[in-house]
């Protein structure tokens, strides 16, 4: 693995991560703060992925569950299934054990409506931290091409709590 540049570090450092899950640092995009530059192996850095996007899903579907089938959670949902399915099949391919989907666990949802697109919002951006640090490294052109796109969707899902918080 090629050398983090001072930005990837300084993220490493700082810690980055869903608020939703601060009582589980280890966990998602939350966890990738707890390794160091060295341990950020292809095997780690899927496992954070899936698990981060097990917990987006399971905090979108609780808040869905408690406030109803409202936009954008409703719409991106489906997307974080899809995120799901990109990246299983990597870790078949490369003989990675698939992580526990705890997503619904370790979900936490605010009181109100509202609270719940700044947990969108945090989750989103933490997810997009997490992928530019990962795509800093030498990996396979598949995965690569998978980070790729889970990057361009948690932008795309950003937008969208972003404007839907802003109404």
């Amino acid at each position: 693995m090629k050398k983090l540049p001072a930005y990837g570090v300084l993220i490493l450092c700082l810690g980055i991560g869903s608020p939703a899950i601060a009582q589980t640092e280890s966990y998602g995009a939350s966890g990738v703060s707890q390794v160091a530059e060295a341990q950020l192996t292809l095997e780690n850095m899927l496992n954070f992925a899936i698990q981060d996007e097990y917990l987006a899903r399971g905090e979108y579907q609780k808040i869905m569950d408690k406030f109803g089938q409202k936009r954008p959670f409703s719409k991106i949902i489906k997307a974080e299934e899809t995120h799901i399915s990109l990246l299983k099949p990597l870790f078949v391919k490369y003989g990675f054990i698939l992580p526990p989907d705890r997503g619904l666990e370790l979900a936490v949802v605010p009181p109100t409506f509202a609270e719940t697109l700044k947990v969108g919002v945090d989750a989103e951006i933490a997810n997009i931290e997490m992928y530019e640090l990962f795509l800093q490294e030498d990996l396979p052109t598949d995965v690569r091409d998978v980070f790729k796109r889970l990057l361009k969707g948690s932008e795309s899902h950003l937008a969208a709590f972003t404007k839907s918080a802003n109404r």
